[in-house]
């Protein structure tokens, strides 16, 4: 049998062949069971995308034969026989496989036969997942007063994350914030935006700005933006004294340029004026 390929750890309260009915089993004297007997259902256990088999036996304890149709529900159940038919005081046994899915499943084994009568057995099929603790930090923007950025759980367990925050500037340290709880739980494969706070960021500088995200189990990651702050209400008026300066030199030039030596004064270059507002240079 492949490596791919494990039994099944079945249980079914089964009796003897002809003794008293167990639970899957009618009046009319037939019933459903997994093979071996003393459990009363399947129970399954493996990692996602495993192929598991066992089997179920049919049991005609009537005096007529029976036709039994198999299936399975809650996850794809693949039988040797889909449809087997049960001579009077014989018992068939059937091997099927099961694929383990990636979560755990409550599953059944489905027997019904040509008049519609349906027997019953739970399969419980648990995903054996290995433990991992991994996540990742995105999305990170600094906007308004805060700093945005979304955490991703890639792992297989829920997270509590922690978050330490830097900011460097031109001229020095800005933010230094030691880890600290989010106060959140993170299951495997969601993810949560946030915001951090900041209130006090500076008005005029260039900043780099480093989020570290740790948890539980070794989970770290670390992701960078920067950013540049920019008084744009006072660079405005700045730039409006500047071209206002520009203006008032640009009519002193002309007022003084068109000067003539008809009224006795000499000619001056505009270029002289110019230098004497100290305006433009």
């Amino acid at each position: 049998m492949s490596s791919a390929v494990r039994v099944l750890c079945l249980s079914v309260a089964l009796p003897a062949l002809l003794g008293a009915a167990p639970a899957a089993t009618a009046a009319d004297g037939w019933s459903v069971a997994p093979s071996g007997g003393g459990r009363p259902s399947f129970y399954a256990e493996g990692a996602p995308g495993t192929v598991l088999q066992d089997t179920v036996s049919l049991t005609n304890r009537g005096g007529e034969p029976v036709t039994v149709r198999l299936s399975g529900t809650g996850v794809p159940v693949t039988f040797a026989e889909p449809s087997v038919r049960v001579p009077a005081r014989t018992r068939a046994d059937i091997p099927f496989t099961v694929t383990v899915p990636a979560g755990d499943r409550a599953a059944e084994i489905v027997a019904r036969d040509t008049d519609g009568r349906t027997r019953r057995v739970a399969l419980q099929i648990r995903a054996a997942v290995p433990e991992l603790s991994a996540l990742t930090v995105e999305h990170v923007s600094v906007r308004g007063d805060g700093i945005a950025y979304e955490v991703v759980n890639r792992g297989t367990t829920t997270l509590a994350p922690k978050l330490a925050v830097r900011a460097d500037g031109l001229f020095g340290r800005l933010l230094d914030r030691a880890p600290r709880d989010l106060s959140v739980e993170l299951p495997p494969g969601r993810r949560v935006r946030l915001t951090e706070p900041w209130p006090d960021r500076p008005a005029l500088d260039a900043v780099d700005v480093r989020l570290t995200v740790t948890a539980g189990g070794g989970a770290r990651d670390t992701a960078e933006v920067s950013a540049r702050f920019v008084p744009w209400g006072g660079a405005g008026a700045l730039a409006g004294s500047a071209a206002g300066a520009a203006i008032g030199s640009f009519f002193v030039v002309r007022r003084h340029g068109h000067r003539t030596a008809g009224d006795g004064a000499a000619v001056e270059a505009p270029g002289a004026e110019v230098e004497l507002t100290g305006a433009v240079k």
